[in-house]
């Protein structure tokens, strides 16, 4: 004989009461009327209804192959029970085996199942056509009905709510446990404002601070903060790669640091002791620093002083910058100075040299040519005293105008900054042609020009334009015979009063100036004469951008030869004077 089986159930299987009867039927037993559980046999035989519900299910269940339900029960007077029976069918390999039965009753399953709290203010109660109950005795409540979704059953379940006044207790507490609520979801409130607060200004710290290390790390300038004792509190990147020490060797420390040259500590413990005393000032203090490879760094330090929030100072905040190439670009510059003074003594002695030989070769020469004719006629006795005082006059006047040109070239080379004056280019071109005429007995080529009617005023230095002029027209008399043709020169001076500049012309007609030495025509040590040095029209050039103009060379479109012109600007006096002319 097997043991019995433990059958684990629910809440309502272990409720006592609930579950008053249980078992099982075969599907033998239902067309030989076999017992079932005890109650099974009881219920069936008590009143005809119940015996056709507990056929039915018993169909159902084996037609329908689902559970269902039979009740309630009816009494042996046909009042009702609050008892329904559970059939669940049970199948062998697809064949109908039976039925396991249990008899629930349904009024102590709510009770069960319906919490104490609910049932202090609400009756619940099944509501059936065999267990009926009587609508007005519950009209001081609120009824509420649901039907029980029992299959093979027509209960209703009714809750009634009765209308119970309150007590004072516990209102009270639930005002206060409300009040605690209320309290707590404003202190949660608050609390949420203050933690966003806090992450907003943490966020707003930690992208400040990250801006500040950007910008110190992006510097090249050294930073470095020290407190009142002259120890350093912080030093950035370019500060640690300035001096060749790591920032964690070097905060912490004391004078004399490892960076001060070792012949230079005395110095710089002063300079330092000054700082701590009363800062760099505005143009800052230049030291040497040392690398720590041993090279030296020449260094600009300006000093801020570092306070706190309320004012006090704690010590000095510097900014270092490394001035070492300046330093060195600045000697260098020095040098290159000195070297360019001495070329220009070289250059200045040259010129002079150059201007030297170029202006007293003409007047030499014909001083040469006059002492020469008048030897050979007084050797041959053909001369008398009236025609030899012509020929001494002029030699005079030769031997004159070269001390004149010694005199105006020591004049200029003595002279290495402008004289500018207020002059008449009419009358300084006067008096340079009337200087050049004295020559015409011994040149071919005569000077032709117009006097202007009114004087041409310009800023300029005398002595400069003046030998500017006589360079020009010089050559001009010089290349004018060499075209075989009646040798000419044309000098003429106009003013462009709407550009406020005073142009001077020298034209011949010899064989021009080629193309090919246009370009370098203006340069030093470049002649085109024999004999000659190439200093002429390079000095003409210089005196002219020395006065803000300008010289060019093209052919002259009558003679033929070359063109000179000369660009110079008006005074202020005479453009304010030519402008009711110029309308």
């Amino acid at each position: 004989m097997s043991s019995p089986t433990v059958v684990q159930g629910g809440l309502l299987w272990r409720e006592d009461g609930v579950v008053l009867s249980s078992g099982w039927l075969a599907a033998q037993a239902l067309s030989q009327q076999q017992p079932g559980p005890p109650r099974w046999l009881t219920d069936l035989q008590a009143h005809p209804e119940n015996g056709h519900a507990l056929e039915v299910v018993q169909r159902t269940t084996q037609g329908l192959r689902r559970a269902a339900y039979a009740g309630p029960m009816l009494n042996a007077d046909g009042t009702g029970t609050d008892v329904v029976w559970l059939a669940v069918p049970y199948f062998d390999r697809g064949q109908f085996a039976g039925n396991y039965l249990s008899a629930v009753s349904l009024r102590n399953a709510l009770l069960t199942l319906v919490p104490d709290w609910f049932a202090q203010d609400h009756r619940v109660r099944l509501v059936t056509e065999a267990v009926g109950s009587n609508p007005a005795a519950a009209k001081d409540a609120t009824s509420y009905r649901v039907g029980l979704n029992l299959a093979g059953t027509d209960l209703l379940m009714q809750v009634d709510q009765v209308l119970v006044p309150p007590a004072t207790v516990p209102r009270v507490f639930f005002l206060v446990a409300l009040l605690f609520l209320i309290g707590m979801l404003v202190a949660l409130y608050a609390l949420r404002r203050d933690f966003v607060k806090r992450q907003e200004v943490q966020a707003l710290l930690q992208a400040q601070v990250s801006l500040r290390t950007a910008m110190e790390n992006s510097v090249t300038l050294g930073l470095r903060a020290w407190d009142r004792n002259g120890r350093i509190l912080y030093v950035n990147e370019a500060f640690a790669r300035m001096v060749g020490y790591s920032a964690r060797e070097l905060i912490g420390l004391s004078p004399p640091f490892p960076y001060w040259p070792a012949d230079q500590t005395g110095l710089l413990t002063k300079v330092h002791e000054d700082i701590m005393r009363q800062g760099t000032g505005g143009n800052g203090v230049e030291v040497q620093f040392q690398h720590r490879n041993g090279q030296l760094l020449d260094v600009l330090i300006h000093e801020a002083r570092l306070q706190t929030a309320t004012g006090k100072q704690i010590g000095w905040m510097s900014s270092v910058l490394d001035v070492s190439e300046r330093k060195r670009a600045q000697r260098m510059a020095a040098q290159q100075q000195e070297k360019l003074e001495a070329s220009g003594r070289l250059v200045a002695v040259g010129e002079v040299a150059s201007t030297l030989a170029h202006e007293l070769n003409q007047p030499l020469g014909a001083l040469s040519s006059f002492a020469n004719g008048l030897l050979n006629r007084l050797h041959d006795g053909s001369i008398t005293l009236p025609e030899l005082l012509p020929v001494v006059e002029r030699m005079a006047r030769l031997a004159e105008r070269a001390g004149g040109i010694i005199k105006r070239v020591n004049a200029f080379a003595r002279q290495r900054e402008l004289s500018r004056q207020r002059l008449d280019l009419a009358a300084l071109l006067q008096r340079v042609l009337t200087n050049v005429s004295t020559l015409n007995e011994v040149s071919a080529s005569v000077v032709r020009w117009n006097t202007p009617a009114r004087p041409v005023w310009v800023d300029a230095d005398e002595l400069l334009l003046e030998h500017l002029l006589n360079n020009l027209v010089g050559n001009a008399q010089d290349w004018a015979p060499r075209a075989n043709l009646a040798p000419q020169v044309w000098v003429e001076l106009r003013q462009d009063a709407s550009q406020a500049q005073a142009i001077i012309s020298v034209s011949d007609n010899g064989p021009g100036v080629d193309d090919d030495a246009l370009a370098t025509i203006f340069n030093a040590f470049v002649s085109r004469k024999e004999g000659g040095m190439g200093m002429g029209l390079a000095i003409c050039r210089s005196i002219a951008e020395a006065h803000h103009g300008r010289i060019e060379v093209s052919r002259d479109p009558v003679l033929g030869g070359a063109r000179f012109e000369v660009t110079l600007p008006l005074t202020e006096a005479l453009q304010e004077g030519a402008r009711p002319n110029a309308r």
